[in-house]
């Protein structure tokens, strides 16, 4: 049955006390339903395992509708004009497409994520997480989050785009104002940001691809350069667009994938002792990692075509907000779902999405974060908590303002 009114839910994703922890309220969610109409961001909460990872998967679903329908003829209101530098730099970017402009640019943008090219970045990735761990080591801790999380995939996406390392401190920033558009209802402010980093991004990307042309390189972006001069398959707005994404998603799970890890392991210390004496269980409590406190918490989808869940009609031009962070925690998948288990084998979490839109960096990310937590086991093995770290305001995208640690 479905839920009329969302305003008696324990679900309040702006509550602080919720931010800290969403589970219990999850549980309810699951409890009360498979699918409840939350009406403070007239959404439909999909909670359960087994429906959002068959929705992922439904055609009848999209990421945009503007492939088949115009904002009016989908009964919705078009962004506000001071808006339009973000959604022209968001919506020409694959994440937000669908076939047949998402299936050409993914083709061609999966070249570089071949296993064969990801895996020719492992020793790159190991050494750079080894010196960022060394030097955490040597100044006797620090901000995990700053010091290692953040540096690493940054380090990674930006040297496989080619971006110059001088420029790789604003590419954080741009990222977290624009990403901050991707929760509920933002704020003026929030936009206003958002907005502003479009611009910069975009302009800095447009100078940089002109520099390409100039002179190519080995990297991602002289690839799409060439993808577009030869057969016109890329326009310049979709290589800035898909660059950005690739930036922006190349590194925001996976600074909060390893911080949200390390905060969960050192609420757990029987699991960590496990995992520092058995380094072997490394690849296990990655994926259980990522599945106990996943970066990504919600995906939404516009629904293209009635579609029937439970019984209940979600009419089109309604939107499905499916709650990852929730589905993680299904008992009807995962026994005791809301223990730290890092030896867990059966763990079919969908916190690298599923269907078309599934994570194109999943196998770096694994890299990566198998790289950091090995050399923080080998190089800090009584890395300790040095202060009790505070959550971002964000519900979406699920991280800390940082983590303080200490190296005895």
């Amino acid at each position: 049955m479905a839920a009329a009114d969302g305003r008696d839910l324990a679900f309040d994703p702006w509550d602080p006390a919720f931010l800290t922890d969403p589970y219990p309220a999850y549980a309810e969610l699951r409890a009360r339903g498979r699918v409840l109409y939350f009406e403070p961001t007239a959404q439909w909460l999909v909670p359960h395992h087994a429906d959002v990872s068959s929705l992922l998967r439904d055609r009848r679903l999209g990421r945009t509708y503007q492939h088949r329908f115009t904002h009016e003829d989908f009964g919705r209101t078009p962004p506000p004009a001071e808006h339009e530098p973000f959604h022209v730099l968001n919506d020409h970017g694959m994440l937000d497409l669908e076939p047949p402009d998402h299936t050409r640019i993914r083709r061609l943008v999966s070249k570089a994520f071949t296993p064969r090219t990801v895996e020719r970045l492992r020793p790159y990735v190991q050494n750079l997480a080894e010196e960022l761990v060394s030097a955490l080591v040597a100044a006797g801790g620090g901000d995990l989050l700053g010091d290692v999380a953040e540096p690493l995939p940054v380090a990674v996406i930006a040297e496989m785009l080619g971006i110059p390392e001088p420029d790789r401190d604003r590419l954080r920033p741009w990222s977290a104002a624009i990403c901050g558009m991707y929760e509920l209802n933002p704020s003026q402010e929030t936009a206003a940001k958002a907005v502003r980093a479009s611009l910069e991004f975009s302009d800095y990307l447009r100078e940089l691809i002109t520099a390409r042309r100039r002179e190519p390189g080995e990297d991602l972006i002289s690839g799409l350069i060439a993808a577009h001069d030869e057969g016109d398959r890329l326009t310049e707005q979709e290589m800035i667009s898909t660059a950005v994404l690739l930036l922006n998603a190349g590194h925001e799970a996976t600074v909060n994938a390893t911080v949200n890890g390390w905060w969960a392991l050192f609420r757990n210390p029987d699991q960590l002792s496990a995992l520092r004496a058995d380094h072997s269980l490394i690849p296990s409590a990655i994926e259980e990692l990522l599945r106990y406190d996943t970066p990504l918490q919600l995906f939404e989808r516009w629904v293209l075509d009635d579609i029937e869940i439970a019984g209940t009609t979600i009419p089109r031009g309604a939107e499905i907000a499916m709650l990852f962070g929730s589905a993680n925690r299904d008992p009807e998948v995962f026994e005791s779902p809301d223990r730290l288990d890092l030896g867990r084998r059966d763990n079919p979490h969908i916190s690298f999405s599923a269907g078309i839109h599934y994570c194109i960096g999943a196998p770096l990310a694994r890299i990566e974060l198998a790289a950091s937590m090995t050399a923080l086991l080998e190089k800090a093995p009584t890395l300790t908590l040095a202060a009790e770290p505070e959550r971002k305001p964000n519900f979406v995208i699920r991280g800390l303002e940082g983590l303080s640690v200490e190296v005895r």
